[in-house]
């Protein structure tokens, strides 16, 4: 009995602890995204007077451009903190969707687009890795795949509410879809500066124990000792899906445009499709435990070819049903995969490994958008999306004697205490 009653001291204490850290992020998450235009930006960027193929063009400079940006300010959040680099990285973001909301200049707009790419890249990296490390701190990382995808589901739940909201403020002025989103940025760095604390690489490797036994020099050494081929793979891989998914979800707007769907419908499908796609979240870490990321990952990528082949038939309630019904899974593998990354990086580096994971990633997005827009305005929204389902196909197959042959994704280097004891 008192073995059993230690043990759930234990437990509560380390529910307690984890609390504390992500009751501020989960605000933090709410606040970041509720962005009013991510749902109609494509309708916006078309009212503006600009073709598919410049819109593909603005959404691969974006993405290239973080890309990018992702290894520098890794560095930067590592070296003067993980908090500072997502507060610089909202501001710029906030900056540039006013810029959007102002001029008309397609000149303007890419420089704008450059100037959000280098915004997310300031983000990505830093609050996961910000996330990972106090909960390292507080021993309490065997729940990070709960707490990440309770963080996801409430930022897509919120997309997808924000996603219609915008939609009626449009009504007003496309200006105040983009003060809104603005306004909402500055209030989450509200949020983070106050309740959340700063922590660099070099903070966080001290709550590792035995970390400086492992002690690189830079990322790119940590990162070689840490790159198995199936590491490398997965990466890859992940990448693939999300230059998949990413476009898909945004061009789909254009996709059920053409096919014949009215833009009130097309808000409320794309807001439905972020609320499904927050949701399904939840189950990640069901599936984490009984399917595992080695079959997670094949199901998604076929799960993304599926979606694109139904839409390429034209029919705009095949569209929607096959969105709805498809999107949210690829969510699940996102918060799995994430997992598998944070488990296989040292933390003294942590903010500069993700950001070149999400290089590899952001690179590959930029490109698909590029892909996929010269698709649709070659063959026709449907087609083009039809045809772009050869990516995931080929992630697939990557993906296969990884799954086939069993090789070790991470490696044994700094696993927390709470890791080991299970």
């Amino acid at each position: 009995m008192t073995g059993t009653t230690k043990a759930l001291s234990g437990s509560v204490a380390v529910d307690n602890a984890a609390r504390s850290v992500t009751r501020p992020f989960y605000v933090y998450a709410v606040l970041a995204n509720t962005l009013f235009q991510r749902g109609v930006f494509v309708l916006f960027l078309q009212h503006r007077g600009f073709s598919a193929g410049q819109v593909a063009l603005l959404q691969t400079l974006l993405y290239l451009v973080s890309g990018l940006a992702e290894l520098p300010t890794g560095v930067i959040a590592d070296r003067i903190g993980r908090r500072a680099g997502i507060v610089i990285g909202q501001m710029l973001i906030a900056v540039c969707l006013l810029g959007q909301g102002t001029f008309s200049n397609y000149w303007v707009f890419l420089t704008l687009f450059i100037g959000q790419g280098v915004g997310m890249a300031c983000v990505s990296g830093s609050d996961t890795a910000l996330l990972y490390d106090l909960l390292v701190r507080r021993g309490a990382t065997a729940n990070y795949v709960k707490i990440k995808s309770r963080f996801t589901m409430l930022g897509t739940v919120t997309s997808g509410a924000a996603i219609v909201l915008g939609g009626q403020l449009q009504r007003i002025s496309w200006g105040v879809v983009y003060v809104g989103s603005a306004a909402c940025l500055v209030l989450a760095v509200v949020v983070l500066m106050s309740r959340v604390p700063e922590i660099r690489g070099a903070d966080a490797v001290d709550e590792q124990d035995g970390a400086k036994e492992h002690g690189d020099a830079t990322a790119w050494r940590a990162m070689l000792r840490v790159a198995t081929p199936a590491l490398v793979t997965l990466v890859v891989v992940s990448g693939l899906m999300h230059a998949t998914l990413t476009p898909y979800i945004i061009f789909t707007q254009k996709t059920l445009s053409g096919q014949g769907a009215g833009t009130a419908l097309v808000s409320v499908v794309i807001a439905a499709g972020f609320f499904a796609g927050g949701l399904t979240p939840l189950l990640s870490d069901r599936a984490d435990r009984r399917i595992g990321y080695r079959v997670i990952v094949p199901v998604s990528l076929l799960t993304l070819a599926a979606a694109l082949g139904l839409s390429g038939l034209g029919l705009v309630w095949v569209t929607i049903a096959a969105f709805l019904a498809l999107v949210g899974i690829p969510e699940i593998t996102a918060v799995i995969v994430d997992n598998v990354f944070n488990e296989a990086v040292p933390s003294r580096h942590r903010a500069s490994l993700l950001s070149m994971i999400a290089f590899v990633e952001s690179a590959l997005i930029g490109i698909g958008y590029l892909v996929l827009g010269a698709l649709m305005d070659g063959l026709g929204s449907s087609v083009g999306m039809a045809t772009y389902a050869a990516v995931p196909l080929l992630a697939c197959l990557l993906w296969l004697p990884v799954l086939f042959r069993g090789a070790r994704v991470t490696s044994e280097i700094e696993k927390p205490a709470d890791q080991k004891a299970s």
